[in-house]
């Protein structure tokens, strides 16, 4: 068996990503301002010295965790969200809205440490770099949901006179409060359960219909 000592020097990059990995495990179960560089050096293997040739800080670790989570979770919303070009396609916008709010019902019930950062660093008051982090991955989700809602509307799909902007605010209300009722129930996969209902209504609330 190879010791440790003699086991070959991972590169930065792997580590990097052992350590964001460690550290969206471990807020799943804790608060991710109670998780120190002690308990993610402690997860991968390394000193507490060791995961500062990684990283700079904390704060870098989380912006990491936040960069990797906005790649992720966009990248599924928008497969998911792929309606054709000018909305012409298999799926109709509000196929792929519903299709949407399922993708990321399913990235929270696999990763509840990302929405557990999130809903902890909007409390901040003050402007920090992980706040900006996430107010910038809530715009590109708001801008996406905004896309689908002019194609549903173009298309006629939506009530007379729905207001796009609160359309998309409700949607991602409604996403939010799955989220922190799973969080209060200590049960992120029960989400997956309630999604459907809570999607249908909001349908019907934009459309005067429950199904796309």
């Amino acid at each position: 068996m190879t010791t440790l000592s003699k086991r070959p020097k991972l590169a930065t990059e792997v580590r990097q990503l052992a350590l964001v990995e460690a550290a969206v495990h471990l807020a799943a179960h804790r608060a991710p301002a109670d998780i120190t560089t002690a308990d993610l050096a402690r997860a991968v293997g390394l000193t507490q010295g060791a995961v500062f040739k990684h990283f700079k800080s904390k704060e870098a670790i989380w912006l990491a965790v936040l960069d990797w989570a906005t790649a992720e979770l966009m990248g599924r919303l928008h497969d998911a969200a792929q309606v054709g070009e000018g909305g012409k396609g298999l799926m109709h916008p509000l196929e792929a809205l519903q299709h949407v709010f399922q993708a990321h019902v399913a990235f929270v019930a696999g990763y509840p440490g990302v929405p557990r950062l999130v809903f902890q660093e909007l409390q901040h008051g003050q402007e920090t770099a992980l706040k900006t982090s996430v107010c910038q991955l809530m715009a590109q989700y708001r801008d996406l949901v905004l896309s689908l809602l002019k194609l549903a509307d173009q298309q006629g799909a939506l009530a007379h006179g729905t207001h796009l902007p609160s359309a998309a605010v409700m949607f991602l209300g409604a996403v939010q409060g799955l989220v922190m009722q799973a969080m209060l129930s200590g049960n992120p996969q029960a989400i997956a359960f309630q999604a459907p209902g809570v999607f249908a209504l909001f349908l019907r609330g934009i459309t005067l219909k429950e199904h796309p």
